[in-house]
């Protein structure tokens, strides 16, 4: 395994650390990894929906009824 060294704010060292303290993560390094991991799947997602939205074909409705659609589901 590889090893890093990263700078961090102290306020963000002291957050690193709270998550370890919380018994949540072992240590800093398990916490980052986790961090790294669900940057990871978040990226996927969105690439996978931009090529399901790609793969759908073109829609017949205007910019402002997509976003109509979308403020009458919230």
């Amino acid at each position: 395994m590889a090893t890093m060294n990263i700078s961090l704010p102290d306020t963000m060292k002291e957050w690193a650390e709270s998550q370890t303290n919380s018994g949540r993560y072992g240590n800093i390094s398990d916490y980052m990894r986790d961090l790294i991991r669900r940057d990871q799947d978040h990226r996927h997602a969105i690439v996978e929906a931009l090529i399901e939205g790609e793969n759908s074909g073109e829609s017949s409705l205007s910019v402002s009824d997509i976003w109509q659609q979308v403020q009458q589901e919230n």
